[in-house]
């Protein structure tokens, strides 16, 4: 009986092979005796590790329902830890979660809109949050429309014809230690905000910067300590729709303008990459999972100082990176992605197509090996993380596909979609492992805990799932 038992929970181990420190990507023949012009004859030593030191369990069972917003449930997100949850919805409040007790511990109030995303700082910190606050002035009569907070303040000299609205959409900063709110919200934003990213622990300990992108065309750079927009960005032409703070201290934006536009830290553009023929969806970095969750390893380690929690940061990029640049991916309305290597070309490594509707959401494995794709066709598809070349499909939703999410050991993948289900999947025989009903609308969102013992989901009917 127990032999039974352990031949079941044993399943094959991924391993990776290494000639002289680079991995064997595609082929023996074509990335080592081909590529650096060696003999078929020759002595070559192939080191093999597997591919992750841990193993995750598959999620098979809903172990709480947390009722409490009143709105849909858009965005979920575990720290960087793992032992805290934070939710934004459409009630205008952001709730941080208790994980011991699967209880709220806070309720965050302040914005007075749909709050649309959130984002925790890699030293877990710092929550920040973005939505659709509109703030109406109509203390001053004006022709123009007004731009920001000093504009508003110096309209006093012009009082004709309407009333003008100064909509001021607005980023808030709550400490999840307590769900108070860190100071007075960072405006300057025309429009709603639709996305949010943290600089890297590696590359600032302190962890102050925040980028975030808005409806209104710009990206703003901001330092949260002195509450302040360090830089505006103002080149795509139409909205932007995502954005992502890179390991190698760049910003990438993906935009309504169909372009995907990469900018330095001050501010100035450094690359433009063409090629979508619709709007630019989603952007996934092969480093997203290391910059996400910072210093915080499978282990749980504690540090003594930022400056060694900068420097356990900076040894999990590097391992995660094998010291090559990071890829890119992007997802269109125009049913394809596109595979990038923007440090080596302006020009793509592949162009992903199969897809029979707009692709929603794309997502790398934490190893960066694997891209999953989510689509409104009702299916995700998995595609090689270095080539692009297709690998299957998984079918199995009756509806659009939402949102994905890796779980740590990049083995399993959870989707959830406008069918009201959630459903597992299993890297290994790329075939469903699990249905995960329960929902009583669409599911929006989805996210699996660093630490990979719980995934947590959210949607129309209000009511978060762990």
């Amino acid at each position: 009986m127990l032999d039974d038992l352990s031949c079941e929970q044993d399943e094959e181990l991924p391993y990776s092979f290494y000639v002289d420190e680079d991995e064997i990507i595609r082929s023996l023949y074509e990335d080592v005796i081909n590529n650096k012009s060696r003999s078929a004859e020759d002595t070559i030593v192939i080191v093999y590790q597997p591919q992750a030191l841990f193993r995750v369990r598959p999620i098979n069972r809903c172990t709480s329902n947390m009722p409490g917003h009143s709105e849909a449930v858009l965005s979920v997100s575990f720290s960087p830890d793992g032992n805290q949850l934070a939710s934004g919805s459409g009630d205008t409040t952001v709730r941080i979660w208790d994980l011991a007790t699967e209880t709220p511990q806070f309720t965050c109030k302040g914005h007075t809109n749909w709050v649309l995303c959130i984002a925790w700082s890699p030293d877990g910190q710092t929550l920040a949050s973005g939505g659709m606050d509109g703030t109406v002035n109509t203390l001053y009569h004006s022709e123009k429309p007004l731009i920001d907070g000093d504009a508003c303040a110096e309209a006093g000299q012009d009082r004709r014809l309407t009333s003008v609205y100064c909509t001021l959409d607005q980023i808030r900063l709550w400490c999840p230690k307590t769900g108070k709110e860190l100071g007075p919200p960072l405006k300057g934003h025309r429009k709603w905000i639709t996305g949010l990213s943290w600089e890297p622990l590696h590359l600032n300990p302190t962890a102050n910067r925040l980028a975030s992108s808005s409806k209104d065309g710009t990206v703003r750079i901001w330092d949260t300590k002195l509450r302040r927009s360090t830089a505006s960005v103002a080149g795509h032409t139409a909205a932007v729709t995502c954005v992502r703070w890179g390991g190698d201290g760049r910003i990438y934006t993906g935009s309504q303008d169909k372009t995907i536009k990469i900018w330095n830290t001050d501010g100035s553009l450094w690359k433009t990459l063409t090629g979508h023929a619709h709007w630019v969806n989603s952007l996934t970095l092969s480093s997203d999972f290391v910059l996400r969750t910072g210093a915080n390893d499978h282990k749980g380690t504690v540090y003594a100082s930022k400056e060694e929690a900068q420097k356990a940061a900076q040894a999990r990029y590097e391992e995660a990176t094998s010291g090559k640049s990071q890829r890119l991916v992007t997802g269109s309305d125009d049913f394809t992605m596109y595979l990038w290597d923007p440090a080596k070309s302006n020009k793509p490594l592949a162009r992903l197509v199969g897809h029979q509707k707009l692709v929603n959401h794309v997502s790398f494995s934490p190893d960066g090996r694997l891209i999953a794709s989510a689509s409104f066709d009702n299916s995700v598809k998995l595609w090689d993380g270095h080539t692009g070349k297709f690998i299957a499909s998984l079918r199995g939703h009756v509806a659009a596909v939402y949102q994905l999410c890796w779980s740590p050991d990049s083995r399993m993948l959870v989707s959830g979609s406008r069918d009201s289900t959630l459903k597992l999947w299993d890297l290994r025989t790329k075939k469903l492992k699990q249905d995960l009903p329960g929902h009583a609308d669409e599911v929006f969102t989805v996210d699996w805990s660093p630490g990979g013992d719980r995934v947590v989901s959210g949607g129309k009917d209000r009511v978060l799932k762990v």
